[in-house]
């Protein structure tokens, strides 16, 4: 299905059917501060850091002028933007439809990732309700579920001690008839099942632009160009991005997604919800001595490391993969006040817990990845339908908080999507108020479903965290609440706002001391991020843009002492001297970046933007 679209791409320049009007802004100029900074930085001329087109549009810049930027459009029914488990499962429902009622349905599907399941990372324990829905003879079609829960532990960390949880029928974290998967894996093995349908899977082309018709309904996305010199100027094999338009275009880009954002303001999509919350998920794989290895096991944790305000857990799969292998976790929420935690270094320090370290001595950890996931629930949900298009999956936020589970979940999501869309889409006499088909049955359809009960039962569990007894207090209301009431509570509890907003300044925090690495069972940075195969086309402009390139030193090293240097799972952003030796400027590794979106979300300054980098680029999970 590859062949067709690389063709239309490799034409690009000769089959041109209309041109990009680029946002007219100024060309930014390099800015000075003159901040007297606690370290005695100096007044200096802001090094520029920024060069992507977004910030620095190309209709100024003149080494543009001459460049051909039409681009080639091309036509679909419905278009899918993400090939995680929601945007698979969407495609795949459309496809039984159209197959099932004899119709033409062209769904095309792109992913960023070079191929499906590169860039998927989760625990994950699966439920397979959302799974057996689409396929129920999945067992015989050889789904990659090799792993059922038989055992689940529950502690209460000290620093060398455990205190285990009960877990009652019930209660969240209970796991009977789950599976341990390798969500990655899984990914990949949806891919093959829509293939098989007829869906057209794109890998390798980031959505990197919204595109809108002259009513301002969607018309569907663009692909991002390639070709583009880390200055900002066009190489010789510069090449446009292809439009694809659709009736309706699916948006399935996982937690915080680039295009998501946009849409939220041109559509006023929160206008009645809270803000969205998250976390930073970090992963490792390891073999262990088989001795060790419980197949089917699954160990959660709370507690130490973290002190009890400070949102966070823990998991430990142990898999049935053909060989002693464990996943395990460290989940830290972003709404965290002390600027110099470090999610990376905290999970580097759990694995030191006897209960821990014990299972992973003589092991050998063979993969590592992050992710940020949404936490804020039901009171987070956005609106979710608009004039062309439709949110599925964790960009809107579908997990389940206490369960660690978002997966069962955005899979619903996308086949109700497509069972909502399918019989507008395909109807002789289309009609419709604007040019982009709008489907509100969507979200009608999912505040009957048991995703919306779901989630609405757990609703209070996350934000019953902020009381003054933090973690344990939170304890005490899911176990009197949650499992007496069910979530029948007649209040819905609030979160504390944008995470971002919640670090406090480096002043009034104590510095957080970490061990060094040693190397067996805790690591430095730099060589877990080689573990996660990240890799980027190293001369393009970095996609980790900033509207004003004077901030990061001016405003988040001199009130925060720089956190996007610890809060980065990847070591992207680090702070060194200027070529002077007179203050510091920020330097951003934009190659070690594996697509967390961490840094969007929790710059103190909401200054940093995270937008696609060249299709391809990124992480290489293999089954994360």
């Amino acid at each position: 299905m590859l062949a067709p679209f690389a063709t239309v791409f490799s034409l690009a320049a000769h089959r041109c059917i209309r041109t990009l009007t680029t946002l007219q802004t100024d060309h930014v100029v390099p800015q000075l501060y003159t901040h007297v900074h606690r370290r005695a930085c100096s007044s200096l001329s802001t090094p520029r850091i920024t060069t992507h087109y977004t910030i620095h549009p190309r209709d100024k810049d003149p080494r543009w002028q001459d460049i051909e930027m039409e681009r080639f459009a091309d036509e679909a029914d419905v278009v899918i933007v993400g090939g995680g488990p929601a945007g698979l499962s969407a495609a795949i429902r459309l496809k039984q439809l159209a197959n099932q009622h004899q119709k033409e349905l062209r769904v095309c599907l792109v992913e960023k990732a070079s191929q499906l399941g590169a860039h998927t990372l989760s625990g994950a324990c699966l439920e397979p309700s959302a799974l057996t829905e689409l396929f129920p003879d999945w067992k015989e079609r050889g789904a990659p579920l090799n792993t059922p829960v038989t055992d689940d532990v529950f502690s209460i960390f000290t620093e060398k001690h455990r205190i285990p949880v009960p877990i009652l029928p019930g209660l969240p974290m209970r796991n009977h008839g789950n599976y341990i998967v390798r969500l990655g894996n899984l990914v990949r093995w949806l891919g093959e099942q829509a293939e098989e349908l007829g869906v057209e899977l794109y890998p390798g082309y980031a959505a990197s632009e919204v595109l809108f018709h002259e009513d301002r309904s969607v018309k569907g996305i663009a692909t991002n160009d390639v070709g583009i010199a880390k200055d900002g100027s066009p190489k010789d094999v510069f090449e446009r991005g292809m439009e694809l338009h659709a009736k309706v275009t699916l948006f399935g880009e996982g937690c915080h997604g680039h295009l998501a954002k946009q849409l939220y303001k041109q559509f006023n999509l929160r206008e009645n919800c809270e803000p969205q919350t998250y976390a930073i998920g970090l992963k490792e794989l390891w073999v262990i001595d088989e001795k060790k290895w419980r197949p089917g096991r699954a160990e959660h944790s709370v507690g130490w490391p973290l002190d009890r305000h400070t949102y966070g857990g823990s998991f430990l799969y142990h898999l049935n993969e053909g060989e002693p292998m464990v996943a395990l976790g460290f989940v830290v929420g972003l709404d965290y006040s002390n600027p110099y935690l470090s999610p990376f270094k905290e999970f580097q320090r759990w694995k030191h817990h006897p209960f821990v370290e014990s299972t992973l001595e003589g092991g050998q950890r063979i993969a590592y990845g992050a992710r940020a996931l949404n936490e804020g629930g039901f009171q987070s949900i956005p609106k979710l339908t608009f004039p062309g298009g439709l949110l599925i999956g964790c960009s809107p936020g579908f997990m389940n908080v206490p369960k660690i589970k978002g997966t069962h979940t955005a899979m619903k999501s996308g086949i109700l999507a497509a069972e909502a869309l399918f019989p507008k889409v395909t109807a002789e006499n289309l009609d419709s108020e604007t040019a982009g088909l709008h489907v509100p049955e969507y979200s009608d359809n999912l505040k009957t479903s048991s995703v919306w009960k779901e989630l609405r039962s757990v609703r209070n569990i996350r934000p019953s965290f902020h009381n003054p007894l933090g973690l344990y207090g939170g304890m005490v209301y899911t176990g009197i609440f949650y499992w007496i009431l069910r979530g029948k509570e007649p209040w819905t509890l609030k979160h504390c706002g944008i995470d971002a907003n919640q670090l406090k300044p480096a002043k009034d925090c104590t510095p957080i001391e970490y061990p060094k690495p040693d190397g067996k069972i805790s690591f430095d940075l730099l060589s877990s991020v080689a573990l996660s195969g990240t890799n980027h086309e190293g001369d393009q402009p970095p996609h980790l843009t900033l509207k004003d390139d004077s901030v990061p030193v001016a405003r988040n090293l001199a009130i925060y002492d720089g956190p996007e240097q610890r809060f980065c799972p990847a070591g992207v952003y680090e702070y060194v001297p200027v070529e002077t030796g007179d203050g510091m400027r920020l330097q951003i590794n934009a190659q070690n970046c594996v697509h967390c979106k961490t840094c969007d979300i929790k710059d103190p300054s909401q200054n940093i933007n995270w937008v696609v980098p060249e299709g391809g680029g990124g992480p290489a999970y293999n089954g994360m």
